[in-house]
């Protein structure tokens, strides 16, 4: 079996920062990390790699600049048996639709995959789009919000976890799925881990490798537009109570409930 790891390397940082011009994110000088419902992927991978066949191996994909590698590394130290670093300047910009497009061209350079697995969205984005995007583009099937995985032999039976309640389902391979975080707990790399991870070596595929049509990729290929950015205002005006005035704090809000007609 093959499974195939979708990750993305994201700011390790709540203060993301736009460019007003491009409408795409600054990512200099902010510290990287693996989008963290992307390490839950890569643990389901290692979990049903510990329940089929032996030979089961698992490469985990990623889309970015050089510094990506370490994220990689760091997802080989946590279970992944081989990674591939989708590189190239042209790259830079590319919206859910024009990444999934060089992921989907990579994942077909593989060769034959039974799984491929991602986090259910990405900490930067919160668009949810690339996987779905992905199994599209490859004609394979795919689910979502997936909270529970039964590898079987020709089969995967999948839990989704969905507003009202819990859906199964049986899928067919090679599929793709999207896991949330209450799948499972990602583990810590192992010492032996992260000493093959540090000497191995990250297979790289740039645009003209993956025979990519220019016009697809990155910022021009992309038909997603950030046309605007702007800050929203803040327009709370906050008092605080305390002490001995918490009564009267009480008192007015009383009024403001009542002259709203709420009391």
């Amino acid at each position: 079996m093959r499974i195939v790891v979708l990750i993305k390397q994201v700011p390790d940082t709540d203060d993301v920062k736009l460019d007003p011009e491009k409408g795409t994110m600054i990512r200099e000088g902010t510290g990287n990390i693996i989008n963290p419902l992307d390490l839950n992927a890569l643990q389901a991978a290692v979990e049903i790699k510990a329940v089929m066949k032996p030979e089961t191996r698992i490469t985990a994909v990623s889309m970015g600049p050089l510094s990506t590698e370490y994220a990689l590394r760091e997802a080989m130290a946590l279970g992944a048996d081989d990674c591939l670093l989708l590189t190239d300047r042209r790259f830079a910009g590319a919206d859910s639709w024009s990444t999934a497009k060089v992921l989907s061209c990579a994942i077909k350079e593989i060769g034959e995959v039974d799984i491929i697995l991602a986090g259910e969205k990405a900490t930067d984005g919160e668009t949810g789009q690339v996987g779905p995007e992905v199994a599209a583009m490859l004609n394979i099937p795919f689910s979502t919000y997936i909270s529970d995985i039964k590898p079987g032999e020709n089969k995967v039976t999948v839990t989704r976890t969905v507003e009202d309640g819990y859906e199964l389902q049986r899928i067919d391979y090679p599929c793709l799925m999207t896991v949330i975080s209450a799948i499972n707990n990602p583990g810590m790399p192992t010492l032996e881990g992260k000493m093959r991870a540090r000497r191995a070596a990250i297979k790289r595929m740039s645009a003209d490798e993956l025979r990519i049509d220019e016009k697809a990729l990155g910022l021009k290929g992309s038909p997603t537009r950030v046309v605007k950015v702007t800050t929203p205002k803040k327009t709370r005006q906050t008092r605080l109570y305390s002490g001995s005035s918490i009564d009267e704090g009480i008192g007015e809000l009383i009024e403001v409930l009542e002259a709203k007609g709420l009391l």
